[in-house]
């Protein structure tokens, strides 16, 4: 399975922090947004990524990841000249894709939650079509509403519904199987000329081959598209991080822990970081690893 970032549009709920840089570029507490998408696909044990963004942030995102190999992945990038859409993703990345499944993640959405690798090698063992993830809210409004039937199999999907069918919404993580670069290539625009998602999605549901994994206690899913959501989402890393001792999405400690680079390779980029916390962290544990 291959994984694609969409880190592209303008951010302009974020304005005027995002006028000149990337929305994904910016901090969340200690580590660029884009950091958490990238730590959910090492995870989900997938090592070809893709990152999709805008022709005057795409090279500012190959000089901060580069080709991956430090972290003993792939990465490639797909510039999008202008915002077409979610499902705009798989036509763009078809090569990319080639024959394998693809798994879209959002730059602005980040989990967290002791099972999330759970949840998300399961969705790749058992895919079937596609999966979608169900999240519980309290204002269901405000989302796209999936309701579903007691065998998960997704019934209706609803953006902003009046009267939602469930208090479960749709976070930006999506697993599909290679079907899905044919069917977002036959997607007719929507009426701001965009590729739907969601039009994606209701053809899957069309077939039955559409899933939602249902995230519930224990996973966090964090809201960054305003700023009192990126301070939120800030304090949260923060606190996890100061009271556990165990940092959010360490993509150098994610890629070791799945075996993408070694012990020795994971303390030479502690080094390159050694005038940060972040930095003394990874030596830390690969100076840990190397004693054992």
């Amino acid at each position: 399975m291959k994984g694609i970032i969409l880190a592209g549009g303008k951010g302009t709920r974020l304005y005027p922090m995002t006028i000149a840089v990337s929305k994904q570029l910016l901090p969340v507490y200690d580590k660029p947004m884009i950091y958490y998408p990238l730590s959910i696909l090492l995870l989900a044990g997938i090592g070809e990524i893709l990152i999709i963004s805008t022709p005057e942030d795409t090279p500012l995102y190959k000089k901060l990841l580069g080709d991956g190999k430090s972290l003993g992945i792939t990465i490639e990038y797909k510039v999008q000249d202008k915002p077409r859409g979610l499902a705009d993703a798989f036509v763009l990345g078809a090569d990319f894709i080639g024959d394998d499944d693809v798994c879209l993640i959002l730059g602005d959405n980040i989990f967290y939650g002791q099972n999330i690798t759970g949840i998300l090698r399961n969705s790749i063992e058992k895919l079937n079509g596609a999966t979608i993830f169900g999240y519980p809210v309290k204002n269901p409004r405000e989302f796209g509403v999936v309701e579903f039937d007691d065998d998960n199999n997704v019934i209706s999907i609803e953006e902003k519904p009046q009267f939602p069918k469930s208090n479960y919404v749709v976070p930006g993580l999506y697993f599909y199987d290679n079907k899905v670069v044919d069917i977002a290539k036959n997607i007719k625009p929507s009426e701001r000329g965009e590729i739907e998602i969601t039009a994606v999605n209701n053809e899957y549901l069309k077939m039955g081959k559409l899933k939602v994994t249902l995230m519930g206690r224990g996973i966090a899913w964090l809201d960054t598209g305003t700023p009192e959501g990126m301070l939120k989402a800030s304090e949260f890393v923060e606190a996890v991080q100061s009271r556990q001792g165990f940092y959010m999405s360490c993509i150098e400690e994610i890629a070791w822990r799945q075996g993408f680079i070694s012990a020795n390779q994971l303390l030479k980029l502690g080094k390159n970081l050694k005038t940060t916390e972040y930095g003394r962290y990874i030596i830390s544990i690969a100076e840990e690893a190397l004693n054992k």
